[in-house]
Parts: structure tokens; sequence; C-alpha cells
């Protein structure tokens, strides 16, 4: 049996673990360390629920772990690593593998070389995530066919790679090995430079003094939908943001040389680069492949019906009836972006799937949401 230890157990670690429980039951042996001074009424549940085999407040309680893996915010895996090397020396106990799931992967690699650490630690990112967090968020299939990135370092050893891409398949996504520079470069790009984007995008519509109310309302529509990473934890964002300024800094800069040159094409009435713009991205973004990619996709459909009494919870019904569970459902007064008046959300891709299948035999016009 595999000992895994984990430090910090929110939604992405705890995902891994129902992932591993329920994919390769009988395999793994999951202790987590609690640094609460209280109880963790999360840790507590995961007991409950048979998640997890044992809780410890002190390091110590890892040190016949075979993997430790770091699911704290980016900054304080760092400093986690110095507090496992002095446990684990102290107690004259080898280094087990080390691995840990945050976004940014050049500043613990380089922290693990400076401690002389290298040789144990395997970077790790999960590309998978939710604006939700927390142990109730986790689930045993967030990770599934999803892209898991692993950043060895030159000392790492076959073995240990093994182990960290063995625990990557019993959590169903797929490994991709990465050299840790050209993994951060990638995510500030599809990742860390969006989400300060929409975050900005909400708070520009927020400063709007006395137009606020009616944009708020008018807002309910496409601009939610491409913003909604703006709603992800501040205290994650501005770890992952301090973690790797060069990147950032880097795409930030092109990002609002792009704009300026925007900018500089309205005040000149130059129509032909806001046309090339749209066409340049419209065809990049048509090619990218619909896969898990660094948020959670969401699972929606729009459907036409007419406004008259009963129209939603005749749908519902038929889903009911159907055994098909619905994530959210609303009427959608602003169209700009997506076709169908009423938006459902569902758990996932199959009961999406079904209940496509099921109103489109029902009669009505259903926009499957890009």
């Amino acid at each position: 049996m595999i000992k895994l230890g984990f430090i910090g157990f929110g939604l992405i670690g705890a995902s891994i673990a129902k992932s591993v429980k329920q994919k390769a039951p009988g395999k793994y042996h999951i202790t987590c360390y609690d640094y609460h001074s209280d109880t963790n009424a999360s840790l507590a549940r995961a007991l409950d629920e048979k998640v997890i085999e044992a809780v410890t407040k002190q390091l110590s309680g890892l040190l016949e772990c075979d993997m430790i893996i770091l699911c704290a915010p980016t900054l304080k895996n760092i400093s986690y690593l110095n507090d496992i090397k002095k446990c684990f020396g102290e107690n004259g106990v080898a280094l087990p593998v080390i691995t840990d799931v945050g976004s940014v992967k050049g500043n613990i690699v380089k922290a693990a070389k400076e401690l002389g650490m290298e040789n144990h630690f395997i970077g790790g990112h999960p590309m998978e995530g939710s604006e939700k967090t927390g142990y109730d968020s986790a689930n045993d299939h967030l990770l599934e066919n999803a892209y898991y990135i692993l950043t060895p370092t030159d000392s790492t050893s076959d073995k240990d790679l093994m182990l960290c891409k063995s625990l990557v398949t019993d959590t169903g996504a797929i490994d991709i090995i990465l050299d840790c520079e050209e993994h951060d470069r990638v995510t500030a790009a599809i990742s860390h430079v969006p989400h300060i984007i929409a975050a900005e995008l909400v708070n520009l519509v927020q400063d709007s003094g006395n137009d606020v109310p009616v944009m708020k309302m008018l807002a309910a529509g496409g601009f939610k939908d491409i913003t909604r990473i703006a709603s992800s934890s501040p205290d994650v964002w501005q770890s992952i943001f301090l973690s790797n300024k060069e990147a950032i800094l880097e795409c930030l800069m092109r990002f609002q040389d792009a704009l300026c040159h925007v900018e500089a094409s309205l005040m000149a009435n130059e129509g032909d680069h806001i046309y090339k713009t749209f066409e340049r991205a419209g065809s990049f973004r048509n090619s990218i492949p619909n896969a898990h990619g660094m948020l959670k996709p969401e699972y929606k459909l729009y459907v036409d019906i007419e406004d008259r009494v009963g129209a939603i919870a005749t749908i519902a019904t038929q889903l009911f009836i159907h055994d098909i569970s619905i994530k959210n459902i609303g009427i959608i007064h602003n169209r700009s972006f997506e076709q169908g008046v009423l938006k459902i959300e569902f758990y996932d891709a199959k009961s999406m799937d079904a209940a496509m299948e099921n109103l489109e035999k029902g009669g009505y016009t259903i926009h499957r949401a890009e």
C-alpha cells in the first residue's frame, strides 16, 4: 500500500484523494496534516467519509509516507519544503517523494534546489479547477481526462517519476512532462493573465458611477459568463501572481501593447486592424480542442422556449422523469452572446448530452454552448 501525506486539503487535494480512492481502491493510505489549532470540520468529514485514514497535528505524523503532496497556496508550499526537510532530518528519516499542485513551478523548483531537495521534489500541476473552493466542492471526477503537468528536475529518478505518473493515472488525468520555466510561461498566458483581465473588467463595471445599476442588470448574459473566473479565490491568486511575477509581467506588457494597437486603430478609424483582430482570434479559438483546460468546463445548453406559464416547469419535469440532474436553470434576458432564452447547467457532460437528446425529441430547439 502506498502511503500518501497531504498538506492542505481543499478542492484539488481532496479531489485527488477522492479520485484515487474511487479508481484505485485499497492502493493508497492517506494521512492529512492539520495546522489548525482547533478541529478542522472538513478533515473530520473526510475521515467519516473514509476519504482519508488519519489526521496528524504534527509533521512528524508524515514520516512514514512514500509521497507528500503540498496543496497549500503557492508561497506557503515553499515554506513547507523547509519544514519537511527539518522534520525528517531531525528524525533521521530519508525524505520521500515530494510534489505539489500549484500553478507556478519555477519558484518552488528553485527553492527545492536551494534546499538540496531537488532529487526528491517533482513539481505537479493538475490543469483543472473551479471558481469553487474547499473540500465540499471536491469530487472524484474533477481530474478525469484533464492534463496533469509534472516538472521533474535533472536529478529526478525514474522510480520517483513513475510513482508520480502512477498517481496521476489513478486520478483519471493525463500526465505531461514539461520544463518548469516553460510551464510558467504557458500558464501565465492561458490562465494567470486572463484571471486579472476578468477581475479588472468586473471592477470596470463596478466603478462606472451612475451607470452601475443598469450595467449590473444587463451583465447577466455573456458578460457574466466570460468573467466567471473573476470569482476565484483572492488568497490563491495573490499567491500565484507574486510567485510567477516575471512571466506574468511579460505577458501583461504584450497584452497592453495589443490594446494600444486597438486604441490607435480606433482613433485613426482604421477598421481593417479591428476586423483582423477578431478574425485571427476567432480562427485560433475555433482550433482549440474541447478538452479540460485550466478551469473546469461548464456543461450548459440554451433552449428556445415560448414566454408562457409553465414553460420552464415543463422542461424541468421532462428532465426529472429521465433522471437528469440540473445544476442551475434560469432565463437569459441579455442574449448578446448566446442563442436560446433558457440557460440550463449540468454537473457533467453525460447529463448534458442526455438532456439535449431528450429535449430535441420533445421538439425543442437546443443550442449547445461552446
